[in-house]
């Protein structure tokens, strides 16, 4: 009985502990949520309701609104989006690059994070090696791939032209080569992804390990049973981060095929950037709007299939 009543004025006295800590938890967090306030939470919402408006991004927005027009009033902007040449082949590009990069871009991370993880032999070379290209911006190697896929110069044309001297493909200028152009200059560079499973796989206890194998399983069956559902946030993030990416991506198209031949890889962000250079933000925040929506989707979608907010453990 005492044990009891000396657990309970433990709690009351937490318990009041944490109300007189109240108010300089807030102190605390206050300069965080202004901050998130201006740079973040303000930008966004006039993004949304200037997405609505005529705005050249110079004078004042104009709003007007017509119940009998909606579609050429207040949604004047999605509609002229919606209805763009470069909208359907955005949209179709975007579906088959996200899905390239949460199978093969985030795959082949995982496995080069896994392939490390074993430390065979000279693996810290390998580390090294892999992640070398990745500091080079997007910038950068848009314009290293531009080169390597010339036609004349090249050094892809020139060694398939050892097998087919007849060969010549202009990469970047001829469909379908454009859109895999396009594609290897991102897809096999995911230091990011094995970077992030290497971290978690070197964070599984090793007595999880060693009762496996007093189980009898072997290495595979480790890897299945073990290693992968403990990588399971891992992998999710970098699904996530691989297709927002995806979702932004403009230096590898704008300084590669510049969205062609005709619109076949044209990108959201080729829209939104054409919008701003032809002075129209209304539009611009129309299509920026939608890629923030397709973000905050593809968080909660794969939230919801990895159980990110579940334990691991």
């Amino acid at each position: 009985m005492s044990t009891v009543s000396s657990q309970s004025k433990k709690l009351r006295r937490y318990s009041l502990m944490e109300r007189r800590n109240f108010p300089w938890i807030y102190a605390f967090l206050f300069p965080t949520l202004l901050l998130f306030a201006v740079f973040y939470v303000e930008p966004i919402l006039q993004t949304f309701l200037t997405s609505f408006a005529k705005f050249n991004g110079y004078t004042t927005a104009e709003w007007s609104f017509d119940i009998h027009n909606l579609g050429g009033t207040i949604f004047r902007n999605y509609t002229k989006l919606f209805s763009m040449s470069s909208f359907p082949p955005a949209l179709r590009n975007l579906f088959w690059w996200s899905l390239i990069a949460m199978t093969l871009h985030v795959g082949i991370g995982t496995a080069v994070g896994f392939l490390l993880y074993q430390k065979l032999r000279g693996w810290k070379f390998v580390r090294i090696i892999f992640m070398v290209p990745n500091v080079i911006s997007g910038a950068a190697w848009a314009m290293i791939y531009r080169f390597m896929f010339n036609d004349d110069i090249g050094v892809i044309n020139n060694l398939l032209r050892k097998v087919n001297p007849d060969l010549h493909i202009q990469w970047f200028y001829s469909s379908p080569a454009a859109f895999w152009a396009i594609t290897f200059t991102w897809v096999f560079y995911a230091v990011i992804v094995a970077l992030v499973v290497l971290g978690d796989l070197m964070a599984i206890p090793a007595s999880l390990h060693e009762a496996c194998e007093i189980d009898g399983a072997n290495g595979f069956q480790k890897l299945i049973h073990i290693d992968l559902p403990l990588c399971r946030n891992a992998i999710g993030t970098s699904i996530l981060l691989s297709v927002t990416s995806r979702i932004a991506m403009y230096e590898n198209i704008a300084l590669t095929s510049r969205g062609g031949p005709g619109n076949d890889t044209y990108g959201l962000a080729l829209i939104l950037t054409k919008s701003i250079t032809d002075f129209n933000y209304g539009l611009a925040n129309a299509t920026a709007m939608l890629m923030f929506v397709f973000g905050i989707a593809t968080m909660q979608i794969i939230n919801k299939v990895f159980r990110m907010d579940d334990s691991v453990y």
